[in-house]
């Protein structure tokens, strides 16, 4: 499939584009379009994955690449120790620009190796997934797996660019398109109540292939991580709001391997979001529409494992500080809190 070619053409007439840290751009548009100018000239290397290679092998095999394998357990130190080896064989060096090419495993793998590598090389990526278009692929965070708990180890360094094009969405399994989903409505609820409303009114069965309101919604998303990310960029403040849903969700993925990570922030955030409205912090209706939200979008909104095991993983979180822990509420639709509280209050919020 010669998508390269392909999208020149574009099904996308119309481009979006944010910027953070007046150094990284985000631009929701057609790769074909939008490539050629965005590269630098000077040499360039695809860090892309096996499965990318066979939708898009006319485009990655334009340049040297290294293809790592699919899912979490590709997410680790032994996969960057094999990039870093692939990058001296290349021959790469200070001035060659690395481009990631995929979902949210390959452009955090690629970002942590490109900002690592000699203390650190330019890189930019095309965002192939929903979940990497909203959310893994912006902002920064670059970072891998150690022993099963998430992004362990990484760094805070912004991409030059981002590239996402709705259209490469058509691809993606239902099951992946969804997991994107959980993050595109964790996004409304932090912080565009309009964002909500339209995933209420959206038909789901059709969402994946509908390229105008896909478009709207994703640049809708960016812009919310956008904003949040150019107020703190190293999660100090503000970005800790990001994580509604995540500190159950993580713990999900930690305990059982039934759950993407789409799956498991579904799950997160209805959690949390029964507990605020428990706590007094959200009115009933407001959850209501949350949980009815997630509910349509087809999640299963229990874990696949005991809570008393998700709990147990959670104080391994890198939002724990010793005995205390940074949990994100919603107050309102399109407005949340973070409280600092004892991880012993928390896990007895479940």
């Amino acid at each position: 499939m010669c998508y390269f070619c392909s999208a020149i053409q574009g099904l996308v007439t119309m481009d979006y584009s944010i910027k953070i840290k007046d150094y990284s751009e985000i631009f929701v548009g057609s790769v074909g379009e939008l490539l050629p100018r965005l590269l630098p000239k000077r040499r360039v290397v695809v860090v892309s994955d096996t499965n990318l290679d066979r939708y898009y092998h006319s485009l990655i095999n334009r340049f040297d690449h290294i293809l790592i394998g699919l899912g979490e357990t590709s997410k680790t130190l032994q996969t960057l120790d094999m990039i870093y080896r692939r990058f001296i064989e290349l021959g790469v060096d200070r001035s060659t620009f690395i481009l990631g090419i995929g979902g949210g495993i390959v452009t955090d793998v690629a970002g942590f190796a490109a900002s690592t590598y000699m203390r650190g090389l330019e890189f930019g990526f095309i965002s192939t997934s929903l979940l990497g278009q909203v959310d893994a692929s912006v902002g920064g965070k670059n970072g891998v797996n150690v022993d099963g708990y998430k992004n362990m180890v990484g760094t805070f360094t912004q991409p030059r660019f981002v590239i996402c094009d709705v259209n490469m969405l058509s691809t993606l399994s239902l099951r992946e398109f969804r997991s994107g989903l959980a993050e595109v409505i964790k996004s409304g609820v932090i912080a565009d109540g309009e964002l909500v409303a339209m995933l209420e009114q959206a038909d789901f069965a059709t969402l994946q292939h509908n390229t105008e309101l896909l478009q709207e919604m994703v640049y809708r998303a960016i812009k919310v991580k956008a904003d949040i990310v150019e107020r703190d960029e190293r999660e100090s403040g503000d970005r800790r709001k990001l994580n509604l849903g995540h500190t159950l969700a993580h713990a999900i993925e930690k305990s059982s391997s039934k759950m993407n990570h789409g799956e498991a922030v579904a799950v997160g955030m209805k959690y949390i979001t029964d507990a605020a409205m428990r706590k007094g912090v959200l009115s009933e209706f407001d959850k209501d529409r949350i949980v009815g939200l997630i509910e349509r979008a087809g999640f299963v909104l229990e874990p696949p494992v005991e809570m008393r095991r998700v709990l147990k993983s959670v104080s391994k979180d890198k939002k724990s500080e010793g005995d205390y822990i940074h949990v994100v509420l919603p107050e309102a639709i399109g407005s949340c809190r973070v409280e600092k509280m004892p991880l012993e209050e928390f896990k007895n919020m479940f």
